[in-house]
């Protein structure tokens, strides 16, 4: 069965999120744990995080996404930007065992001049100053689409983080569809060589979700621009080979196409009825 949903708005709360997901024909979903361009976090609810936690576990969800806002930077050149990217995930990561098991998802950073070696350095510092052995989530290093001084445009570049971070049972790897392509791997053409790949260079037992998005560049863009499912330049086809790989399919899969609610109904709808044919 495929568990595929989409990005959700948390303004109405947890419970809310997780109705709305199922009206959608959903058994996943993504949101941002606060906002995304800025730093507020909304007063936790916990009978509201228990409301969510119980329907998950009654309609038989897969593992929902908690995106960090776009504003972090673990790998900053100032300090304090470094800092308030450790403080904020840190304080998301303590709000989210109000629904343990999940997966928190961040963008590694962008190292802005320092150099590769220096940015994953610091992500790697970062993470190790704000995981604990006790915590229920799963953080998730997104795959890139390496653009500017983006980290996390190649495999080995999440590897390295990897291999630094001390509690690496806390760590997983989240697969953009629209970013390794735009980053240069053919997933349209070779689907099994990429993920041969990236089984050689970080293990398919670190690969924790998929976010199922078209791009609007060709591969190798190094643009990071998402599109509708089919109405880009990855197209239908390559997609629901990736919904239909054993090595992908019992994975949650999370649009992040530029959608309403209606159309991601539809794109929903789509990818099952792709999988399952």
């Amino acid at each position: 069965m495929l568990h595929i949903g989409c990005h959700l708005s948390s303004s109405k709360g947890f419970a809310a999120m997780g109705r709305q997901a199922l009206e959608l024909g959903a058994d996943t979903f993504q949101f941002f744990t606060r906002n995304p361009r800025g730093s507020r976090a909304k007063d936790l609810d916990p009978a509201d995080a228990a409301a969510l936690t119980a329907l998950l576990g009654e309609r038989g969800f897969a593992p929902i996404i908690a995106h960090a806002p776009y504003t972090l930077n673990l790998c900053g050149a100032e300090e304090p930007n470094r800092t308030f990217a450790r403080e904020t995930m840190a304080d998301d990561l303590l709000r989210l065992e109000h629904v343990p098991g999940q997966y928190y998802n961040f963008h590694p950073g962008s190292h802005v001049g320092q150099g590769i070696e220096a940015g994953i350095t610091y992500i790697a510092e970062g993470l190790n100053a704000i995981l604990r052995p006790d915590q229920s989530t799963t953080v998730l290093l997104e795959t890139m689409a390496g653009k500017g001084s983006e980290v996390g445009g190649r495999f080995e570049e999440l590897r390295e983080i990897l291999d630094r971070v001390a509690l690496g049972d806390k760590l997983g790897v989240c697969l953009d569809t629209c970013h390794v392509s735009d980053a240069g791997y053919d997933i349209i053409g070779d689907l099994d060589g990429v993920l041969t790949e990236f089984d050689r260079v970080i293990g398919l037992e670190r690969l924790k979700a998929v976010h199922l998005n078209d791009s609007k560049n060709p591969t190798g863009a190094h643009k990071d621009r998402h599109e509708r499912i089919g109405e880009g330049c990855i197209g239908l086809e390559a997609l629901t080979r990736v919904v239909r790989h054993p090595a992908l399919r019992d994975l949650p899969f999370c649009l992040e196409t530029p959608n309403d609610l209606p159309g991601y109904a539809r794109e929903i709808a789509l990818m099952r009825t792709q999988a399952e044919t």
